[in-house]
């Protein structure tokens, strides 16, 4: 019995022109954009007004470029990279497999939406547990987009792009050799390994297809992140900020839940994160590696895809090792809690 599946049918052309959500967003963001100036003037009278206007916008036309390209990749990497490739580089010993695995984060990037599938793919095809987590953690943490966001983000701070690639980068490896000392099969959910082929345009349909959809999700909590960064920089009393300040390890745990909770894209939440000027760069360290490594999104996506034993055993520790590799990553290269 054949099991290759089927290429999905194709849509016939009625000669109507079909409104997308893809339009919709586009009209909105065109639209955004348009209204801004206006919107800056119409609050000249109300200063908090102006002030929430301009943080939310400068957040979110900085961050709304590296976004496109960072879903770009993701879609190719989803439509012409096969896990069959990684699975060939990764060497049989478990040790090797997880270093080469969270090192090819760096030459196959894309978001947190795109690597949960395709760790599992590179389960389902035979690599280590461990190793495909590591690929996992690693690829939307220390890719080229990630970085370059970051450095543009922190412009006067370049410290921060080695302390977050280092943080990011040992949160993946040091995750992925707990896991495999740690780890048990029955905690995964199993399923028939499924192989995709087709032709051209069948992948370039999982293109477009991957990238309309991880641009709808991330953009939508890019427009959630960029407006509870401007509550928090005009609701939250600056007390607060200098209490916080005064206390690094309050702040760190503070960031760390804002990054849970927040769930930003990894392309986007380096400005998010390069707003909340009044905390140290510690604790907004520990905001960029934490929040690529799990949250409420990536949580119900590792629950869907491995399932609910995984996710309950794997959520916890990842958090934990992040703010530990964070916190460490920050005290070498950002000089403590400045």
């Amino acid at each position: 019995m054949d099991a290759t599946p089927t290429a999905p049918p194709r849509r016939r052309r009625t000669g109507r022109f079909e409104i997308t959500s893809v339009h919709v967003l586009a009209g909105i963001l065109v639209l955004g954009f348009a209204l801004a100036p206006l919107l800056i003037r119409a609050g000249t009278d109300e200063p908090a007004f102006q002030a929430a206007t301009t943080i939310f916008v400068s957040i979110f036309v900085q961050a709304i470029p590296f976004l496109v390209l960072g879903v770009l990749v993701s879609g190719a990497i989803a439509a012409f990279v096969s896990p069959d490739l990684l699975q060939r580089v990764l060497p049989d010993s478990t040790t090797g497999a997880i270093c080469v695995a969270g090192v090819a984060g760096m030459a196959v990037p894309g978001c947190e939406c795109g690597s949960v599938p395709a760790s599992r793919r590179l389960i389902d095809h035979g690599a280590p547990g461990a190793a495909a987590l590591t690929f996992m953690l690693a690829a939307p943490a220390i890719n080229p987009v990630v970085l370059v966001a970051t450095a543009v983000a922190f412009a006067g701070e370049p410290a921060m792009v080695a302390a977050r690639f280092t943080g990011s980068l040992a949160t993946a490896l040091l995750t992925g050799a707990i896991w495999a000392r740690i780890g048990r099969p029955g905690w995964l959910t199993s399923r028939p390994a499924q192989h995709t082929h087709g032709t051209d345009g069948a992948k370039w349909r999982v293109l477009t297809e991957a990238a309309r959809h991880d641009l709808l999700q991330a953009g939508s909590f890019l427009v959630v992140g960029a407006a509870a960064a401007t509550a928090l920089r005009l609701l939250v009393p600056a007390w607060i900020y200098d209490t916080l300040a005064g206390n690094i390890v309050a702040a760190i745990v503070v960031c760390a839940a804002l990054a849970v909770i927040l769930a930003l894209c990894s392309e986007a939440d380096a400005f998010v994160a390069a707003s909340m000027s009044a905390l140290p760069l510690l604790p907004r360290l520990v905001f960029l590696v934490v929040g690529p490594a799990i949250d409420v999104k990536l949580f119900a996506m590792q629950a869907g895809s491995f399932g609910r034993p995984f996710a309950l055993r794997f959520a916890p520790l990842t958090l934990l090792v992040a703010v530990v590799c964070a916190t460490i990553a920050g005290l070498i290269f950002l000089g403590g809690a400045r």
